[in-house]
């Protein structure tokens, strides 16, 4: 039986790639951390936290995710963790923050793995604007820190094609993030907005200024060629 619901039509080398199609796949990432309030006396861990990859939208990213990979510190027994169906996920306990790498692997073989990079976060930091990222306190979860990204597969085959556009829902009931990522994304297209009419502010001024000196410099030359100029004989 055919788990994947692969059409027997073809496979992942037929057809080649879709010829101007682009998907994208938009995704979720990043920790969430809650103290223990004091020191683990076995082992000196100070915080549990859980590291997930997970779809912006209710699908079954399983659909076309063959499996995920997430690279922990050196400094657990095991660093390497293979995740294969859903939640994308990882609990561990720990004391100190570091970079986790996540490397998403898709069950077409022709499509090249995505990987992202996620600071692990369990002390809170201040919210860089213009980021679509947040570190948040939550009363009942802990300390939320997580990131959007898109996934874009450029003129995929028509294997891979067949599984991002059959994708299924992910839950029956309500679909939400601890981010408030729309707003997020409003915000930094303000910021955008803003900056850009700064620059063109800062621009028109330069320009002010470079017309003015061209101005200065010609009305320099023309004294200076007047006093240069040699008497009448």
């Amino acid at each position: 039986m055919n788990s994947l619901n692969i059409p027997t039509d073809f496979g992942p080398d037929s057809g080649g790639r879709v010829k101007g199609l682009t998907i994208v796949k938009p995704i979720v990432y990043g920790n969430i951390a809650r103290s223990f309030g004091k020191k683990r006396e076995e082992d000196g861990h100070t915080h549990q936290w859980k590291v997930y990859v997970k779809p912006y939208h209710n699908e079954d990213m399983s659909v076309y995710v063959k499996k995920v990979h997430f690279k922990l510190h050196e400094s657990y027994a095991n660093p390497n963790r293979i995740v294969t169906k859903p939640p994308y996920e990882i609990t561990e306990t720990g004391w100190g923050e570091f970079e986790v790498v996540i490397k998403i692997y898709f069950h077409d073989p022709t499509e090249r793995p995505v990987t992202c990079y996620h600071i692990l976060k369990l002390f809170q930091s201040p919210i860089v604007d213009g980021e679509l990222s947040a570190t948040t306190m939550d009363p009942k979860k802990g300390l939320v820190s997580e990131s959007y990204e898109e996934i874009v597969f450029q003129e995929p085959t028509q294997l891979m094609q067949h599984f991002l556009m059959n994708v299924q829902p992910l839950t029956n009931g309500p679909y939400t993030h601890d981010t408030d990522f729309e707003t997020k994304k409003q915000k930094t297209l303000e910021n955008i907005i803003d900056v850009k009419q700064k620059v063109k502010g800062e621009i028109n001024t330069l320009k002010d200024k470079l017309k003015l000196a061209r101005e200065t410099i010609a009305k320099f030359k023309t004294e200076l060629s007047k006093v240069q100029k040699p008497p009448n004989a």
